[in-house]
């Protein structure tokens, strides 16, 4: 793990509200209000979220009946080094890759072979390829924002709620870089 001392943290995260835009076909999200500071003396909400809603995480029980869900992995499986793509040789086991343009086949390929720590994308990834990360037991963070503003190189964190044999949460992702 690479220690950071002078550090900037960028928000990888999309907001969280009513009427989001959700997958189509996806039940929406909304917010509401279940007692209020004038009425209750304090502030609480509901929220009707879906688990692949917004920035999120995608474990293989997404797709599959014994894939490993939430429940399956450490909290520190969510985070670690990571490297954004530029080209098919920053793919390596050690970091996260995180993607600002679609998966190929050609990338899907690469990724498979050099198993990275995790793989995320700024987009939702295609179906197929979608399925065939997590049948291959891939992490895949889906809507992630800001990546314009990351380095070649950074920290990254996308920590799940922990949801019991959760098939995926939102998360709040970051980045952490060297300043």
């Amino acid at each position: 793990m690479t220690i950071y001392t002078a550090m900037k943290i960028i928000d990888l995260s999309l907001p969280i509200y009513s009427g989001m835009p959700v997958y189509p076909g996806d039940p929406e999200c909304f917010i509401e209000p279940v007692f209020t500071l004038e009425k209750d003396n304090w502030n609480m909400h509901r929220l009707h979220i879906n688990t692949h809603d917004g920035t999120h995480v995608n474990t293989p029980s997404h797709c599959f009946k014994n894939g490993k869900t939430i429940s399956d992995y450490q909290v520190d499986e969510f985070q670690g080094d990571c490297i954004l793509f530029e080209k098919l040789s920053d793919i390596s086991h050690e970091k996260g890759v995180l993607f600002q343009e679609k998966i190929t086949q050609t990338i899907l390929a690469k990724l498979i072979q050099r198993r990275p720590k995790y793989i995320g994308t700024s987009i939702t990834i295609d179906e197929n390829i979608e399925r065939l990360l997590l049948q291959n037991d891939f992490l895949v963070y889906e809507n992630l924002y800001n990546l314009e503003q990351l380095p070649k190189t950074f920290y990254f964190s996308g920590v799940p709620l922990h949801i019991k044999n959760g098939d995926g949460s939102p998360v709040r992702a970051y980045a952490i870089i060297n300043t």
